[in-house]
């Protein structure tokens, strides 16, 4: 068996954390053990379908729920139609909010605990969702479990789901400082998640007179990534995980946009980062990829849909006009290539080493997601902000957060990066080893019958799609070819971060995963749809020669959805996956 190297410069990486937290973009920690002669795997098993039960109990679910450590702040009946999903009335349920692990920190004396809501619909179809919440957490979104794409078709509430949702163990009032508690730290990075998993189990309990049939895990962004961790830490509690452009490599991903802002700003032609890549020489940049790569999938309609093929198309400095004079928005500079060239290709370390993955050029670059991670995020309360105090060990003292701009752009990456690896004093677990899915190839998720599904838009402005590929592609490595059979990735064209861009960002992947763990039916293809005029979520960028409701298979890696060569280019059935 030969070992397969990760991107991540060695001498960066304390030993102890890279034999146990897969600190590569998580794919050679999953691929390590897995050697030629790995013998064949047993098939997955088939779970059996929930069944339902009615809601027995609401406002006595305080005194009977006897959960170590966790208080019931509130229970009551919410009437059908108060709330609404997508223009539909969410049906009734009982709302219960709480908190777990309340506790003093040792070093900023502040009050600590993770804060829970969970939502229990009066009819309900036997299964608990845990959503994930995106950002740095620190706040309790509304437990409806909205995992169906960037304009939600329906939430996992209004089928009929338990659902859970949690602050991950800080208040927004507590941003960013929570990371100087190490403890916080943990919570925010897998422990909340750990601790909240029985306990919504009980409260599911106390409240049907029953256990879930099916538990299943849901996010998109940081919550992408908390689905990733639940997949690797507890692939005994969980059946179904569903994934969405997972920021599973965060503390790389934050770093790589200091260092794209830093590049920015040296094209920028204003205080304002933006003018670095402005809006026109952006859809510049889009035409100019269309251009190249659009018909490399059977037919010319606005969308890349053959990725591999259109990196060998595309080359940024022959098909981008180039300017002979000054910039007006028809072209770009030599300098403006240059800083694109090496954003796209990821940040470098001192001995040539990557520090975070590639991102592919893209159509949807233009995108207002896009710009707005690049030249905002990596800037303001975000991104400077997670390094200087979660991400970094030590954390930064406090005065780092008066001025996020001054610490992104003298941020010294050769100098500093290894930080993210570090653990110092009480914070005995670096970034990397709290946040990043342990090393492992799932092998627990799959062997009782889980299943895992993962998709990305290609035009991501802040989480790597090569990255993901990269995940992937080790985690099929390690089930010698077969991971297919449990854990799936969709790649999404033209999307931005989780949603928006010149996409069809709109699916219901959460019915399909359901469908796939309980009733055996693998999702060969997923129809998007565009969220057009009409709609109860509208994309106001779709561009005006698309139809308002236009379908698109996703396809599962390496798959693309191919132009039969007959057919409305507006249909999903006009294309098929190979």
């Amino acid at each position: 068996m030969s070992e397969i190297k990760s991107n991540t410069v060695a001498g960066l990486v304390p030993a102890r954390i890279r034999g146990r937290s897969g600190v590569v973009a998580a794919v050679g920690a999953l691929a390590l053990g897995a050697c030629a002669d790995r013998p064949v795997e047993p098939a997955v098993p088939r779970l059996a379908a929930a069944h339902g039960a009615a809601l027995q109990v609401c406002g006595e679910i305080a005194a009977r729920l006897n959960f170590p450590r966790s208080i019931v702040v509130g229970a009551e009946q919410v009437p059908a139609g108060q709330i609404a999903v997508a223009g539909k009335p969410v049906p009734a349920h009982c709302l219960v909010t709480g908190r777990l692990n309340e506790r003093t920190g040792p070093i900023d004396g502040q009050a600590y605990a993770i804060g829970w809501q969970m939502r229990l619909p009066r009819d309900w179809n036997g299964r608990f969702l845990h959503q994930g919440n995106g950002g740095l957490d620190g706040f309790v979104a509304d437990a409806l479990g909205l995992a169906s794409g960037g304009g939600p078709l329906t939430s996992a509430l209004q089928q009929g789901f338990a659902v859970l949702s949690s602050d991950a163990g800080h208040t927004r009032q507590q941003l960013p400082f929570f990371g100087r508690d190490p403890q916080a730290r943990l919570d925010y990075g897998y422990q909340a998640v750990g601790a909240l998993t029985p306990m919504a189990r009980r409260v599911i309990e106390v409240a049907y007179g029953k256990a879930p049939d099916r538990s299943y895990f849901a996010g998109c962004s940081n919550g992408g990534r908390h689905a990733m961790v639940a997949a690797a830490r507890l692939g005994d509690q969980y059946d179904g995980i569903l994934a969405g452009n997972p920021g599973f490599n965060l503390p790389k991903a934050a770093l790589a946009q200091l260092y794209g802002a830093q590049q920015y700003a040296t094209v920028a032609t204003t205080p304002d980062l933006a003018s670095a890549i402005t809006p026109a020489e952006r859809k510049v940049l889009s035409d100019a990829i269309l251009a190249r790569c659009d018909a490399l999938d059977g037919v010319r309609d606005g969308l890349v849909g053959d990725v591999a093929a259109c990196r060998g198309a595309f080359d940024l400095r022959r098909d981008v006009p180039a300017c002979t004079g000054a910039r007006d928005g028809t072209c770009l500079s030599a300098a403006q290539k240059g800083v694109l060239a090496r954003v796209f290709a990821g940040p470098s370390l001192p001995g040539g080493g990557k520090l975070y993955a590639s991102f592919p050029f893209d159509p949807g670059v233009a995108g207002s997601d896009w710009a707005s991670w690049k030249f905002v995020s990596s800037i303001t309360n975000r991104d400077p902000v997670a390094v200087a105090f979660v991400f970094q060990t030590p954390p930064a003292a406090p005065e780092a957060a008066k001025d996020p701009r001054a610490f992104a752009m003298d941020f010294d990456l050769a100098a500093h990066a290894g930080t993210i690896f570090a653990t110092s004093g009480p914070f005995t677990e670096s970034s990397m080893a709290f946040m990043t899915p342990p090393a492992s190839d799932l092998g627990t998720l799959r062997r009782r019958g889980g299943r895992m599904m993962v998709y990305h838009g290609m035009a991501d402005g802040v989480f790597s799609p090569d990255d993901t590929v990269a995940w992937y592609d080790g985690l099929n490595h390690a089930h010698g070819g077969n991971a297919d059979d449990f854990a799936r990735l969709y790649l999404v064209p033209g999307m931005n971060h989780c949603r928006g861009g010149l996409s069809t960002d709109q699916f219901d992947m959460l019915g399909a995963l359901v469908a796939w763990v309980e009733q055996g039916r693998a999702p060969d293809r997923v129809v998007a749809q565009a969220r057009g005029a009409g709609n109860a979520v509208p994309n106001p960028e779709l561009p005006a020669a698309w139809a308002a409701d236009r379908t698109r298979p996703l396809c599962p890696w390496p798959r693309v959805a191919r132009y039969k060569g007959a057919g409305d280019i507006e249909r999903a059935d006009s294309f098929e996956c190979r």
